[in-house]
């Protein structure tokens, strides 16, 4: 990878519905020559894809809260088990296994607390090897994670 691939990269952070007519103008390629690497960066997993970035807001969706995960058992079969419920849930919205106390930190995303609390008393709390739980109320999203650092 080299610099023109990171301006790809970069700029497609800021726009992911660019053409490739307008890529390769702001990144100073011609339009083959642009389309070739960015196929190239597809290709090899470089570029996993394209998403919308949506406001939960707006759907309804306006209680956020981070639920740490501390697991029982942590064989190999209970934490497939368990990243298998994670990954089917659609209210976990992110999460990340952990080194140290917390083995995993699960983002939630709900209409309201007894939105919540049901996905906490029916589907966080009944997930394989969960030892504990912690949740916290999220305040304010600062950094929304949609991009990567500055290349």
């Amino acid at each position: 990878m080299d610099a023109i691939d990171r301006k790809i990269i970069s700029l497609l952070q800021d726009d992911g519905r660019m053409s490739v007519t307008d890529l390769a103008d702001r990144a100073l390629l011609s339009v083959s020559t642009c389309h070739r690497r960015l196929r190239e960066l597809e290709n090899t997993g470089v570029i996993r894809g394209y998403h919308a970035a949506v406001d939960p807001g707006a759907l309804g969706l306006t209680f956020e809260a981070l639920v740490m995960v501390t697991m029982g058992r942590t064989d190999q079969a209970t934490v497939a088990a368990f990243e298998d419920a994670v990954t089917d849930e659609p209210a976990i919205v992110s999460a990340e296994r952990l080194f140290g106390e917390t083995d995993y930190i699960l983002r939630t995303l709900t209409s309201d607390m007894t939105g919540f609390q049901e996905l906490y008393d029916t589907v966080l709390g009944t997930l394989p090897g969960v030892e504990r739980l912690n949740s916290t109320m999220v305040m304010k999203r600062v950094v929304d994670g949609s991009r990567g650092p500055a290349l």
